[in-house]
């Protein structure tokens, strides 16, 4: 370790083999066991979330501690620990006996996160993938002399925010893409090549625009055969460029350009199918637009014994390298909380969730394209915001009435009428005593629904909600 590749470190920010602590404490057998059941990293202690050095010193009990927890996972395990600059470095390597556990939990590296998995859950990504995935393998026919694209590596150090003065290779080996012998791995090759498929024959993208309903008469189609994020932008500018556009001028201000179908939701299942789709397949990502919808289709079926359902509480990546490059890009975010994202922008603009349907071979993706002629986006996402408003004051309504006595919602309404009311005048009104009028009154502000603004005297009551 250099000064110069702990900075890197620290810039490159906390995500798939990265991880920071501000101090030490026993949770950090969790991220150590997500490593190795990944592809290896490193735990830095004493760097904060935010990326600031918080000076730890390494001392034979702390080291001693650390070695015991990973020689208590099952299998047992070892990692190496150093300091540099009052930060404690523990080298991660991959596991060779996966999958390990640490107090009887099994864990996964997904993005920045370690996920604790079930025991079924872990053994069935093992014994479905491999011990070594895809991504994680070594590019024989990459040369990075000849084949490395500088263009799409500058590209990805100013997505990441990075300036570094280490090497290229130096870089590449601390995101764990380059092996002691300098040679690429797969996910390194697919996210600076030049031509992904003289590498990866099927790492291209294909789209095609068809008239009507079915594949029978094709319009236009692309392929796209570039590095990896290339591929993502050019094919949703495709994608973009082929379905409706609305403009929305409102006022003097620029016209807004709304697409008939919401854009992150586009994008989301787009870079689902590049992050998680199975690469040892010889086909390759297709996006088919029809008259009638848009269909998102990958290579590989779900991974394990993991079912539709259970891609709405857990991510499940199958190329986790690949996922943590994109991640680190914020290219993906909440792991395991796209489908239900795509489900309410899709409700937004008063369409039904996007139709998910899974072989034993590929899994794709089905928006339903809008009738504009029935009803524009705009009209669409305005009759939405009425339902929106709607339910909710419904639901503000109950809860009101449910927290609220039959004296208090009569003092509200005392106070809706008339907003200087004093308490003599609520008293009089409802012919009870001072004492039941200022309890109530009192639980009313205690609940949040009323308050007072300014004094007794010359003040008045706001009924909140």
């Amino acid at each position: 370790m250099n000064n110069k590749e702990l900075d890197f470190l620290i810039q490159e920010g906390e995500g798939f083999n990265l991880e920071f602590k501000e101090s030490y404490n026993s949770t950090i057998a969790r991220e150590i066991c997500a490593m190795a059941n990944a592809n290896g990293g490193k735990v830095l202690i004493g760097v904060t979330d935010a990326g600031k050095i918080k000076p730890v010193t390494l001392n034979n009990r702390m080291k001693s501690e650390i070695q015991d927890l990973v020689r208590k996972f099952d299998p047992s395990f070892s990692v190496e620990i150093s300091e540099f600059e009052s930060v404690i470095i523990i080298d991660v390597p991959e596991g060779k006996k996966k999958p390990y556990s640490t107090s009887g939990k099994f864990y996964m590296r997904q993005g920045a996160n370690s996920q604790q998995l079930s025991r079924d859950e872990i053994r069935d990504l093992f014994m479905d993938e491999g011990l070594i995935r895809f991504d994680e393998k070594i590019n024989k026919k990459f040369d990075l002399d000849k084949d490395f694209n500088d263009e799409a590596y500058d590209n990805f150090l100013k997505k990441i925010g990075i300036e570094t003065k280490l090497t290229q290779n130096e870089v590449l080996r601390n995101l764990e893409l380059l092996d002691d012998d300098n040679k690429i791995k797969n996910a390194g090759a697919l996210m600076f090549c030049k031509k992904a498929s003289k590498f990866i024959s099927s790492a291209t993208i294909t789209c095609a625009l068809f008239r009507g309903k079915t594949k029978t008469k094709v319009i236009d189609s692309k392929e796209f055969d570039a590095d990896l994020y290339t591929n993502y932008n050019e094919a949703f500018r495709y994608l973009e460029s082929k379905i409706n556009t609305e403009y929305i001028i409102k006022g003097g201000g620029p016209r807004k350009e709304i697409l008939e179908l919401p854009e992150e939701a586009l994008r989301e299942a787009l870079l689902n199918a590049i992050a998680h789709r199975d690469y040892f397949s010889i086909g390759n990502i297709q996006i088919s637009i029809f008259s009638d919808r848009v269909e998102i289709d990958n290579p590989g079926s779900l991974i394990g014994n993991i079912k539709v359902e259970d891609l709405y509480k857990k991510s499940f990546p199958r190329n986790n390298l690949i996922f943590g490059l994109m991640h680190r890009m914020e290219l993906v975010e909440k792991i395991g909380s796209g489908l239900i994202r795509m489900n309410e922008m899709m409700e937004e603009y008063l369409l039904p969730c996007p139709k998910l349907d899974v072989s034993d071979v590929r899994f794709s993706i089905t928006f339903e394209r809008p009738d504009l002629q029935k009803m524009s986006v705009e009209q669409r996402m305005a009759e939405y915001a009425e339902r929106v408003t709607e339910r909710v004051t419904e639901r503000v309504t109950e809860r009101v009435t449910e927290r609220v006595t039959e004296k208090q919602q009569l003092i509200i309404s005392y106070m809706k009428e008339n907003r200087n009311i004093t308490i003599p005048e609520i008293i009089e009104r409802l012919k009870v005593s001072r004492k039941t009028v200022t309890a109530n009154v009192k639980q009313l502000k205690e609940k949040g629904i009323i308050k007072r603004i300014g004094p007794d005297k010359g003040g008045h009551w706001e009924v909140v909600s």
